[in-house]
């Protein structure tokens, strides 16, 4: 119970690493505020709660301002606190392309999600970690935001290129207030969202030709490390960037 006592928000619970997630740490003893906008969102809520946790499920486009700070002050208006965030709502487009042939808009809304959520997310919680006395801040990047990518996604790279640099800006500026901020940053995983952009057995197999362990990750395997940098168990850690990748970006070329 390695969250006993502790609030967490997530964002991107529907699916995912964030559904992953908000079990896990329900189960570490967490209570959670799954947030995200649609409406398999409940699912997950009912999830936790049939297996005996607590959690309350919010309705928030986080590239909202308002909705996220609204996320933020239901967290401490049903729960009384905010130990954990996880910023971890994201997109990827699917004629996200190069930079010739991705459209203004495909941009924009991209990095509206995955890097202005992010942002507002950080801006809120940082507030009401203050008041709680510190925290855990783990925001979603990639592996893409450390080498670049098989196949083409220039918004999403650089969407998450910018939550790094980010990530670790905030580690340092907020780190003598007891509030931790770090990255985690995921290889390619089965999932809904990367399978459903890499929609052909040819694009699945030029990914993992660059990942050592030859096979994509799993969503729980992103939520145990999720947990590690929510918990005490990381309690040295801030401005990190934790790769989970299967060796991808360890490696120079990868074995036949």
């Amino acid at each position: 119970m390695r969250l006993e006592g502790r609030v967490a928000l997530i964002t991107g619970t529907a699916s995912g690493i964030g559904r992953a997630t908000a079990l896990r740490f329900a189960s570490e003893g967490a209570r959670v505020v799954a947030a995200d906008i649609v409406e398999a969102n409940g699912e997950t809520v009912e999830m936790i709660l049939a297996g005996g946790g607590e959690a309350i499920a919010v309705d928030a486009d986080v590239s909202d301002a308002a909705a996220v700070a609204l996320a933020v002050k239901t967290a401490e208006a049903t729960y009384g606190r905010l130990d954990i965030a996880f910023n971890n709502a994201g997109i990827m487009l699917a004629d996200d392309a190069d930079a010739i042939a991705t459209t203004t808009e495909t941009i924009d809304k991209t990095l509206a999600v995955n890097l202005k959520g992010v942002l507002y997310g950080c801006r809120h919680q940082i507030p009401a970690m203050r008041r709680a006395g510190g925290g855990s801040i783990i925001n979603t990047a990639s592996f893409v935001a450390s080498v670049g990518a098989a196949t083409p996604q220039i918004a999403y790279t650089a969407s998450k290129g910018a939550v790094l640099s980010l990530t670790r800006e905030l580690a340092v500026i907020h780190a003598r207030e007891n509030i931790r901020v770090n990255a985690l940053s995921p290889g390619p995983l089965r999932t809904e969202l990367l399978m459903s952009y890499l929609d052909t057995e040819e694009k699945r197999q030029r990914r993992l030709v660059h990942v050592p362990m030859g096979r994509f990750g799993e969503a729980a395997e992103m939520a145990s490390a999720a947990l590690f940098l929510a918990s005490d168990d990381s309690s040295y850690m801030t401005g990190a960037n934790l790769q989970v990748d299967g060796g991808l970006t360890a490696a120079y070329v990868t074995p036949e």
